[in-house]
């Protein structure tokens, strides 16, 4: 038991720092190949946030425990951004200047709705996953076009600015960049071992788990990037790297789960409580980038409470479903 905690504490600690280092080692070397500061924001940091999340689903599903790596991606969409983006908010009201990042969240609710359509079935297939990774690759597709015709985006101005805050040689960046990705192998497994055990001494579902200690514990990265950027006024980083993440979620991280795993049938509680509470998360954020306010693109400290009031009440509903 108290090897199982130690191993979930250390995972995560190893997690987030490997993490960082990976984004940063990534970031760097794709500057110094000539990757535009705009697709790095886009690509690199956007989707990197979520490797967390990607390396530690894929490592689930590879053990067989494939409801954890869904509980996890669902788990970490609904952290990012009832937790995430609701204390970011609390810290500093985010205002939004980028278009692209404005046109990125309808996107992301359209990609909530695919994924809400493939889990209908009661069932995620090898087919279904292949679907996930094609809607993926569309939007990386998409992110190109749009990185390469946009000019003068609010975007570009940030990535540029946070990429000269963290200097790197092309050896040191490759070097972390491996480095990163080592220690994010290991700790996912780490972590993964764990979590499971856990969930078996306290014969608690691995859906469970993966939708709190585990989402909670990929979804550091978010957090750190989101408080630092907006404290530094980058407030389209710190949404774009929630929207980005989030896509990659639903998309590469349950597509990558499925292809390794295919889950024959999923827990009911996913379509009755937990894709709903996603959705719904995402269509506030959604109202609140372009629906009521006469100023688009702003979620205020208000609206990141109630995003935190949200995040909190569907915990406690998990909670009382763990004990009742």
């Amino acid at each position: 038991m108290s090897l199982a905690i130690l191993a979930i504490v250390g995972g995560l600690a190893l997690l987030a720092w490997s993490a960082n280092r990976f984004i940063e080692g990534a970031a760097s070397t794709a500057l110094h190949i000539g990757l535009s500061p705009l697709l790095i924001g886009m690509l690199v940091v956007g989707f990197g946030t979520s490797a967390p999340e990607m390396v530690v689903s894929a490592m689930a599903a590879a053990d067989d425990n494939p409801n954890l790596a869904l509980g996890n991606a669902l788990g970490s969409n609904i952290v990012n951004i009832g937790l995430i983006l609701g204390i970011t908010a609390l810290v500093t009201p985010i205002i939004v200047n980028s278009k692209i990042v404005l046109r990125e969240i309808p996107l992301l609710l359209g990609v909530g709705i695919l994924s809400g359509v493939i889990y209908w079935n009661g069932a995620l297939t090898r087919l279904e996953a292949s679907i996930l990774l094609a809607g993926f690759l569309a939007v990386i597709g998409w992110s190109v076009y749009s990185g390469i015709k946009a000019r003068n985006d609010a975007l570009i101005e940030e990535t540029e600015k946070e990429l000269k805050q963290h200097p790197m040689t092309l050896g040191n960046s490759i070097a972390w960049l491996v480095v990163g990705l080592v220690f994010l192998i290991v700790s996912s497994r780490v972590l993964v071992w764990g979590a499971v055990e856990v969930a078996t001494i306290f014969g608690v579902s691995e859906l469970i788990i993966g939708l709190t200690i585990v989402a909670l514990g990929t979804s550091l990265p978010e957090l750190a990037a989101s408080i630092i950027a907006v404290k530094r006024k980058e407030h389209d980083i710190a949404i774009g790297n929630i929207v980005g993440s989030n896509m990659f979620n639903l998309l590469a991280v349950v597509g990558i789960a499925g292809t390794i795993n295919p889950i024959e049938q999923l827990p009911k509680e996913v379509l009755v409580r937990d894709w709903p509470v996603m959705m719904g998360m995402t269509a506030a954020l959604f109202i609140m980038a372009y629906g009521w306010k006469a100023k688009r693109g702003e979620v205020s400290r208000i609206e990141g409470g109630l995003l935190l009031l949200a995040f909190t009440a569907y915990y406690v509903w998990l909670i009382m479903t763990m004990t009742g």
